[in-house]
């Protein structure tokens, strides 16, 4: 049950973001991981205990082998665990695959404008971008029985070689499916966006495009689900826009243009006064649509280069985050319309330093953490005040962070890149309840149902439990 009288309130209210279809699937939906982030969107799992140790030789319940790779949080519904996934398949080609600014144009909007010339971004990388792709992979969903670990159904979306490469850390499936339930929501960028029901029958594809990402670092950011609206945030060097689209048949119901650099972040859908609102949060500007007909409703600047992380709300205040090349936590007051950027009555606080890189944060009974950069230094605030209760407080144990922190029966999991995840306990002062270490190495957020925490690695997907 939600225990935490808050939580339950906000929740049944309609406050917090909800992917149901009806008032009365509230109670499933709470007590599954039914899309990025979890059933609130917040990374918590109100309803979940799951375990406080373990390791290779202690409760682990099963593991299954991934095909492929990705970095994609798996979610559950019920009995069915899914994760997106791409597999090499055939021989690799003599001839590199075409540069992203000459890739296949991207559809027109409905209104027959052409697209925007794209602007590019096939600059270096650093080193940490991957080679020109030159072998096909099969774009791969696959349902995983919760209490035995065995595949259900496998489904291929589409084979073809990527038009460019990745981040080194990054693959081509690093988005995270939905589902309302019934249905199940399965986006891989520019290999497209997919519709199909619980027992692996394809309904609807739509072909969105191809993305042309900085650095060629490949895409991410998953799709938001609210009532019947489906919603996808395409931010790249090209011409960048947000869509919503009827998750029964794939019709696009509005697109609107953006001016943004590639972004890796996922809407956020919010419900405040009335009003159904879905924000983006991107270098920019965060801005604020109404889900139901694309009108722009406020627009704040501050956020920081290679945006990555997801907002969460508490129903009052929404919170933005963004930490390359740069720091920035902004506390946004909903309720407001406009350019909030210079509205001091519009911003309730903000902070500037040691903010995340690429893991979302976690908001948790009033607390809200995060990580510093992609570092094991935590931080948590006190979401009324602005204060800190941890300011960039190292986690020993846990080296190197990808993964978001998740929230459950009063404890925080915060997994390592290296296998190592520390658990503690959701109080001040910080204390550490367990340090545990799986042989593999971890990108995905962990998502916790019932006595149960899922944890995907590079190689398998691990399902705990005591």
């Amino acid at each position: 049950m939600l225990t935490n009288p808050l939580l339950r309130s906000l929740a049944l209210a309609g406050f917090l973001t909800l992917p149901v279809l009806s008032r009365a699937n509230t109670p499933a939906v709470l007590r599954n991981w039914p899309q990025w982030r979890g059933p609130l969107a917040s990374g918590v799992a109100p309803e979940a205990t799951p375990p406080v140790t373990w390791s290779e030789t202690q409760n682990v319940k099963w593991k299954f082998a991934i095909p492929g790779f990705g970095t994609s949080t798996p979610i559950i519904w019920e009995n069915q665990v899914f994760l997106l996934t791409a597999v090499p398949v055939g021989e690799k080609t003599e001839v590199t695959a075409a540069p992203a600014e000459t890739g296949t144009p991207r559809p027109s909007p409905p209104s027959g404008e052409p697209p925007r010339p794209p602007r590019g971004g096939g600059s270096p990388g650093g080193g940490m971008r991957s080679e020109n792709p030159t072998q096909a992979h099969a774009f791969t969903v696959i349902a995983v029985d919760r209490q035995t670990g065995r595949p259900l159904w496998e489904r291929v979306a589409r084979v073809e070689v990527p038009h460019e490469g990745h981040h080194r850390d990054h693959g081509y499936a690093s988005f995270s499916p939905v589902t309302d339930g019934e249905h199940l929501f399965v986006y891989f960028g520019s290999r497209g966006l997919y519709a199909y029901d619980l027992q692996g029958n394809r309904k609807w594809e739509k072909d969105l495009g191809d993305m042309s990402t900085r650095n060629s670092f490949g895409e991410g950011g998953s799709p938001a689900l609210h009532g019947d609206v489906l919603v996808v945030q395409w931010d790249h060097e090209g011409d960048d826009f947000i869509a919503a689209f009827d998750k029964r048949t794939g019709r696009e119901l509005w697109r609107r243009e953006r001016d943004e650099l590639t972004t890796w972040s996922t809407p956020l859908v919010v419900v405040h006064g009335g009003r159904t609102q879905v924000v983006a949060n991107a270098s920019n500007r965060i801005r604020s649509y109404d889900l139901h007909t694309g009108d722009q409703l406020w627009e704040c600047g501050g956020m920081t280069q290679n945006v990555i992380p997801t907002p969460v709300t508490d129903g009052a205040l929404l919170y933005a985050l963004s930490g390359f090349r740069g720091a920035a936590l902004l506390a946004i007051r909903l309720g407001r319309s406009g350019d909030l950027t210079d509205a001091a009555d519009a911003i309730a606080w903000r902070y500037g330093r040691n903010t995340p890189y690429v893991p979302s944060p976690l908001l948790y009974d009033g607390r809200l953490y995060f990580c510093s950069g992609n570092n094991a230094m935590l931080s948590c605030f006190d979401t009324a005040t602005g204060k800190p209760v941890l300011d960039a407080e190292r986690i020993n144990g846990v080296s190197g962070v990808y993964a978001s922190p998740v929230g459950a029966a009063g404890r925080v999991y915060l997994v390592g890149r290296d296998g190592n995840t520390a658990v503690l306990k959701h109080a001040a002062p910080l204390e550490i309840l367990a340090h545990n270490r799986l042989d593999d190495r971890f990108d995905a957020s962990a998502a916790a149902v019932g006595g149960e925490l899922f944890l995907r690695g590079h190689r398998h997907l691990y399902c705990l439990a005591e």
